[in-house]
């Protein structure tokens, strides 16, 4: 039973408290955003165009379905 006890003891150390665990998480996020590769202003304005120009046909095909759909409707129950 003291081995448990013993064992749990070595965990929480391991862990540390609050403060130290706030510290290593705050280190380790600093340390993940120094990886990110990030775009350059001419791609990120590239993506952006991209997306918007996706996002408006998209919505253009969905109107489109809509409109058929609605005209469909009112032929069949008139």
């Amino acid at each position: 039973m003291s081995d448990i006890n013993h064992s749990e003891r070595e965990v929480e150390q391991e862990r540390g408290n609050i403060f130290e665990r706030a510290a290593r998480f705050y280190r380790q996020v600093v340390a993940e955003l120094r990886k990110v590769v990030w775009p350059s202003r001419k791609q990120l304005t590239t993506y952006t165009a991209v997306v918007l120009v996706f996002v408006t046909f998209i919505i253009a095909v969905v109107s489109l379905f809509d409109l058929v759909l609605t005209k469909l409707t009112f032929w069949v129950f008139g």
